[in-house]
């Protein structure tokens, strides 16, 4: 058996999940898993149905896009995988969607506030836009490598879709619902015209705190992936 099947393993159990719920839709996005203790990752193949995906099907890259195992042609946004693990040593999982209502505040460029406390907790004090760059480009990677440092979770690319980080791919997964959940909730909350409140200042700065917190375990390596 490959030393890499349990990374595969994770990256087409996810891959199903998120299509099932929704997130994930006929070929479109993309997910990866960082290999522990090694500078490589598992990566979802290029246009293939993901409710056909078996672990086989899956792609192991380094961070120099060398294929080490895998016979499909990896996802065109491999470049950008490699490059949030290389700029994030927190990050351990990467899950893009064209999730609907994420997707809508991309065309409109709206940036999501600080709206509960359990987005700031685990998204990040605010959901950003990333300016648009075409997919699949080094411009697009560079992008999201620039915009990133400042330890969010979670990020909406305009007119493109969203962007979900996590210490592990469950975690990954779960913000991409969260992210949704407040997406669906700002655009519902901008329809009525009517003020948008947020949460406290202090309130969201204790989240945030908390949020860093894990993030710096998982690059001493306190936290890491699944699969070990």
């Amino acid at each position: 058996m490959s030393r890499y099947q349990p990374f595969k393993q994770q990256v087409a159990d996810t891959a199903r999940y998120l299509t099932e719920k929704g997130y994930l839709m006929a070929t479109g996005g993309n997910l990866s898993v960082r290999i522990a203790g090694q500078p490589a990752f598992a990566i979802t193949p290029s246009n293939y149905d993901y409710l056909k995906m078996q672990p086989a099907d899956v792609c192991i890259l380094d961070l120099d896009l060398q294929v080490l195992e895998g016979e499909l042609d990896p996802s065109v946004e491999s470049s950008m995988h490699a490059g949030i693990y290389r700029a994030r040593a927190d990050v351990n999982a990467v899950v893009h969607t064209h999730q609907v209502y994420a997707s809508a505040l991309a065309l409109i460029s709206a940036p999501i506030p600080a709206l509960f406390d359990e987005q700031v907790r685990f998204l990040g004090r605010s959901v950003e836009i990333i300016p648009y760059a075409p997919s699949g480009t080094g411009f697009l990677k560079n992008s999201i490598v620039k915009h990133i440092r400042n330890h969010h979770n979670a990020y909406i690319l305009q007119n493109h879709g969203a962007l979900c980080f996590g210490h592990d791919v469950e975690r990954a997964a779960h913000n991409v619902e969260i992210l949704e959940k407040c997406a669906l909730a700002y655009l519902l909350a901008l329809c009525t015209e009517r003020n948008v409140s947020k949460i406290p200042l202090p309130v969201r700065e204790i989240a945030f705190a908390k949020l860093r917190n894990d993030q710096k375990k998982v690059a001493r390596g306190g936290m890491s992936t699944r699969g070990e």
